[in-house]
């Protein structure tokens, strides 16, 4: 359920769009999403073996950590706190009231307002305990895949849509290479946030054994999903019309079923973005958790309550600045300047299974990623093209980024030095 509700969001309600417009073909809309489950199903493998080496709380931060230093670790949780998780979550959250909203018959002066509850309620629902918070995601992620089924079934049993003709979709002069090439960024955003789920295996029941089966189980669930739904689009709509679309999912229901049908796959989009809302504030803390662990952040963001056995507060700090960046209005800029960042930390992150294998040459454990080192290689070579992408088609935001996390570096100094002073502090004590 964490890996599902964790990649499957509202990408799938919009992208499919984006990628007819640029392959202009069924065959090749359909290649570009199988690719984009080949490569998903690669990095699972890859986490799945480091998750299985280090069950720990922070995952990605912990590999960083122990592979290649502090440093690059700091600003991968630097980054996440300042705009990658927070404005992920307040850019969810605004999508989730945009859909919401009408549906409760609100305004949408609102819709401000209704995110910033729905991201105080589910920070609340979390910190009362990890059970409380997988419950929530458990019963988000079957509403959600009971929406996509219902947009699915319907498509599928009901005869072709008659649609009004529309401009034939066609990539035009641009080679094949380079049309499937930039098809697949909105694809592999689609298939991201199955790697989220490392952050909670020090939480995870025999983690070993089980981390590696729900990341491999839950992206081939979501394969199977994002294949249908593109198959029902293209039945439904036809290329040029579902290049045309700006909201295929609603075109699609509002065909068949008029309003009601619309009214129908809004609520499952707001249900499937609040559901990844939940994901998001369940399991990031987990990375600031780790990062007080090792001195580098404020020392309360490593308690666990008591009673509910969670880092309250990280949680509540997160939502905190979430909130924030929602009502300033400044979480969109964020995440275009972070972008480009959190797929080097991807790629970065994947790569440190080299170092692992190298190092851990007889320990090994018990679940070793397929077809590695080609694995390793492919999907490194997939989030480079990802950040080459974001870097090309928007320099300054890159430069801003790189700003952005060029800042973490003295705020990581300022930390380590902390560190080291309370170490010392601790070892003269000792002496006396």
């Amino acid at each position: 359920m964490l890996v599902v509700g964790g990649i499957i969001g509202s990408g799938i309600f919009l992208n499919p769009a984006i990628v007819a417009q640029r392959v202009g073909s069924a065959r090749l809309i359909m290649l570009t999403w199988l690719l984009g489950a080949v490569i998903a199903l690669l990095g699972a493998f890859i986490f799945a073996e480091l998750g299985a080496r280090r069950p720990a709380a922070g995952g990605g931060y912990v590999y960083l950590r122990e592979a290649f230093g502090p440093l690059p670790a700091f600003l991968y949780g630097w980054a996440l706190l300042l705009a990658i998780a927070t404005g992920a979550a307040a850019a969810v959250a605004v999508t989730f009231a945009s859909y919401a909203a009408p549906l409760l018959g609100l305004r949408a002066a609102s819709e401000p307002w209704l995110a910033a509850a729905a991201i105080a309620l589910l920070s609340a629902v979390n910190a009362a305990g990890v059970r409380q918070g997988t419950v929530t995601q458990n019963v988000f992620t079957v509403l959600k895949l009971a929406a996509i089924a219902a947009l699915v079934v319907s498509a599928l049993l009901a005869p072709p849509l008659t649609v009004a003709a529309a401009a034939p979709a066609s990539p035009g002069a641009t080679p094949l290479i380079v049309a499937l090439g930039t098809a697949l960024v909105p694809v592999l955003f689609a298939y991201g946030g199955w790697q989220q789920t490392n952050f909670v295996a020090e939480e995870m029941v025999d983690a070993e054994r089980n981390l590696p089966r729900a990341l491999g189980i839950g992206v081939l669930v979501v394969a199977l999903v994002y294949l249908s739904v593109n198959l029902t689009y293209l039945r439904a709509l036809g290329v040029p019309a579902l290049a045309a679309s700006r909201a295929p999912a609603a075109d699609v229901m509002g065909a068949y079923f008029g309003p009601a049908g619309r009214r129908l796959i809004a609520a499952g989009i707001a249900v499937s973005t609040f559901g990844f809302l939940n994901l998001v504030i369940l399991v990031t803390p987990r990375v600031y958790q780790a990062m007080a662990r090792d001195g580098l952040f404020f020392a309360r963001f490593a308690d666990l309550h008591p009673r509910t056995r969670t880092p309250v507060a990280a949680i509540a700090v997160q939502g905190i600045w979430a909130i924030g960046l929602l009502l300033s209005g400044s979480y969109g800029q964020l995440l275009d300047y972070v972008t480009f960042a959190d797929w080097i930390f991807f790629g970065v992150t994947a790569a440190t299974l080299f170092v692992y294998r190298r190092r851990d040459v007889h320990a090994g454990s018990r679940y070793r990623a397929p077809f590695y080192p080609v694995s390793v290689l492919l999907f490194c070579a997939a989030c480079l093209y990802v950040v080459a992408g974001a870097v090309f088609s928007n320099p300054w935001n890159a430069v801003r980024g790189s700003v952005l996390l060029a800042a973490g570096v003295p705020v990581f100094l300022f930390w380590s030095r902390r560190a080291r002073w309370r170490a010392d502090v601790r070892q003269a004590k000792l002496r006396r």
